[in-house]
């Protein structure tokens, strides 16, 4: 068990270490697409901002960047509602570099997130 332990401790700083140091953005860029009729939209959101687009509701509650790559990968936390119900279609984190990580699964529509804003 204390081999176990020390193991432990040992590894811990090198997960903490192997962190990527971010910032916050004050919003984000978002790109937008209806399927039915190919409609892609761009639009910008401010933290804490939400935009309706057709029978969708995207709210953003925080755009994070690497330090070093301002213009980088881009994290996103956003909430997406559909018209009418109650849960969300989607919540979570959105990454601009591999947006299949945790992307929205919806029939119609497909939001993706492309940078965020430092202004």
């Amino acid at each position: 068990m204390k081999s176990l332990l020390l193991a432990a401790a040992l590894l811990l700083p090198a997960a903490v270490s192997a962190q990527e140091a971010v910032n916050s953005g004050s919003g984000a860029v978002l790109r937008a697409l209806d399927k039915l009729n190919a409609k892609v939209g761009d639009f910008t959101l401010a933290n804490g901002q939400s935009e309706a687009m057709g029978l969708i509701e995207v709210s953003l509650r925080e755009c994070r960047y690497p330090v070093d790559d301002p213009t980088g990968n881009a994290y996103a936390f956003l909430t997406i509602r559909e018209a009418g119900v109650a849960q969300p279609v989607f919540q979570g984190w959105m990454v601009a570099s591999s947006p299949a990580l945790n992307p929205l699964d919806h029939p119609r529509y497909d939001v993706w997130v492309l940078r965020c804003t430092t202004e």
